[in-house]
């Protein structure tokens, strides 16, 4: 039965962080746009991103050492021209932010107004990070969410949660095109049909799979799992980064301390004064992460500690509290002066690598299916992501899919209603303690077996629970109406799956996938993307 209740727009974009955002305002001066936010529209991944976004914008640095920097951090993965791509249109990406208002941190008082301050993180081989203090997300989310709220062709969904993409094939239909999705208004509990021309997955990653995590609440994979019930292929799943530094506090939930501290010369020691990072690496704390979080990670184990210690205490106050007013502020009210005493920190579940495989365009295996950011695998990141590149990623991207969709958007047909959610056959629940210890269940064990180190033992344990733990929400699913709590764990659960089969699949140690049972990278054949292929995979016919 068709629905007199679909929402009808050109573009449908799904979640609101850097690549959505960006992608809506670059769209909606030539068509219509539905921006969908889970919780607030600010609430996402680029909201709490300290450091920067990396970009050649300094006279000593070059688009070539840029781009050598990012290949080496991705261990032999990274698609050399998609990396070339982004970091050619970075300058134009951080001027495009320039002209929208975002502001960025200039250099002291001297130096010429333009001047920007750049920093230089672990991985980079100049400073070419630039930033809005120690809070660049939330400069650029808010500055870009005003202008988003105060566009006519703007419609914004906020507290709106994706259920499931609606595709022809789906339908039953002759064709591979994704016509909407439906999505549940969380405040009046009722899903509804969004019918678009071209649909966007903007839907960042999947930290909340993990006990520790840099990430937001919002951040379930959303995306990743809509995009393979739908046919789309996924890759690299199994390279998780796990930042080295958030700070260990009951109270700071997700309270992560930026590297660009390590980038000003903070130190990592053990809570007695003593360093180890030079026994890891030659760049110690300048490191690209992985080495950093591993190094940390073995340090807690073999020393018997719950965590370690960054201290950048031995800089200036003043340097210090210009440089890190966030971090100082939030560090204050759990106890920590950073001017005076070092701070403890863990390692976190902090960011994909993985994800919907998509073109330079963003388009994946599905006609009028887009996939940006965190969401979409582009083989920029390769194996590790270099710090601070993952914003980069997100504007280049969102400009190279807006101009695609816009170049077809007037020959791509609208479906002017779209079959209605059906829940005739399902009841309300009774047993919401199955999800909320299901969700424990999954995030303790992904810590545990699918964490920083990992071996074929702890891989397997991690496979069998999964397995259970989708056959019970799927017959979950099936019998109840959902609600957010259950579609995030539907999703993390099968994200999660994706993440165990992609590790179990490498069998070396490369980049952001460590395991003891194969401790060494294999150099004896080229380095091979790890690619899952869903069931109902159907190559997309045309672009």
């Amino acid at each position: 039965m068709n629905t007199s209740r679909t929402q009808q727009h050109d573009v449908l974009i799904i979640g609101s962080g850097a690549a959505g955002i960006s992608m809506a305002l670059t769209l909606a001066d030539n068509a219509k746009i539905a921006l969908v936010a889970k919780e607030a529209l600010t609430e996402s991944a680029t909201f709490y991103a300290q450091g920067g976004i990396s970009a050649v914008l300094d006279k000593t640095d070059s688009l070539d050492s840029h781009t050598a920097d990012t290949l080496n951090a991705g261990a032999g993965l990274c698609d050399e021209a998609v990396v070339r791509h982004v970091v050619k249109h970075g300058p134009q990406s951080i001027q495009w932010l320039i002209d929208r208002g975002v502001s960025f941190t200039k250099e002291p008082n001297g130096k010429e107004s333009a001047d920007y301050h750049l920093t230089q993180e672990g991985g980079h081989s100049h400073r070419r990070v630039i930033h809005a203090a120690d809070a660049t997300g939330r400069e650029m989310e808010t500055t870009l969410a005003a202008q988003a709220r105060a566009h006519p062709n703007i419609e914004i969904f906020e507290r709106h949660i994706a259920v499931d993409l609606i595709t022809g094939s789906k339908l039953g239909w002759r064709d591979n095109r994704c016509h909407g999705a439906y999505i549940l208004d969380r405040d009046n509990d009722q899903v509804v049909a969004f019918s678009a021309r071209a649909v966007v997955l903007a839907t960042g990653g999947a930290g909340k799979a993990y006990l520790y995590t840099s990430n937001p609440d919002v951040a379930s994979g959303d995306g990743i799992a809509m995009a393979w019930r739908a046919g789309c292929r996924i890759a690299n799943m199994e390279f998780i980064q796990f930042h080295p530094t958030c700070l260990f506090h009951p109270q700071a939930k997700s309270f992560l301390v930026t590297e660009a501290l390590r980038g000003e010369g903070a130190k990592l020691s053990l809570p007695d004064g003593s360093s180890f990072m030079e026994q890891f690496d030659e760049r110690a704390e300048l490191a690209p992460r992985d080495i950093v979080a591993r190094a940390i990670d073995h340090t807690m184990k073999r020393s018997g500690v719950e965590y370690v210690h960054l201290d950048i205490s031995h800089k200036s106050e003043t340097f210090i509290k210009e440089h890190f007013p966030t971090i100082y502020q939030r560090c204050l009210e759990y106890g920590y002066d950073i001017t005076q005493q070092p701070i403890p920190v863990v390692p976190a579940a902090h960011y994909i690598c993985g994800g919907v495989m998509s073109d330079i365009d963003g388009c994946t295996d599905i006609n009028g299916l887009y996939a940006v950011g965190e969401a979409a695998y582009t083989g920029m990141h390769g194996a590790n992501r270099m710090a601070s590149n993952s914003l980069l990623e997100c504007l280049v991207f969102a400009q190279s899919a807006s101009r695609h969709i816009l170049a077809r958007l007037q020959q791509t047909k609208s479906v002017q209603a779209l079959p209605e959610w059906d829940e005739s056959r399902v009841t309300d629940s009774d047993e919401e303690v199955v999800v909320t210890h299901n969700w424990h269940e999954l995030r303790r064990f992904m810590w545990d077996y699918v964490g920083i180190v990992r071996t074929d033992k702890r891989l397997q344990r991690a496979k069998n629970r999964v397995d259970l733990l989708q056959h019970e929400i799927s017959d979950y699913y099936s019998n109840f109406r959902v609600n957010s709590d259950l579609i995030e764990l539907r999703n993390l659960a099968l994200v999660s799956d994706l993440i165990i089969r992609s590790a179990i699949l490498r069998k070396e140690s490369r980049g952001l996938h460590y395991t003891l049972d194969y401790p060494n990278c294999d150099d004896q054949q080229p380095p091979q993307k790890t690619i899952l292929i869903p069931n109902n995979y159907l190559k997309a016919s045309t672009r």
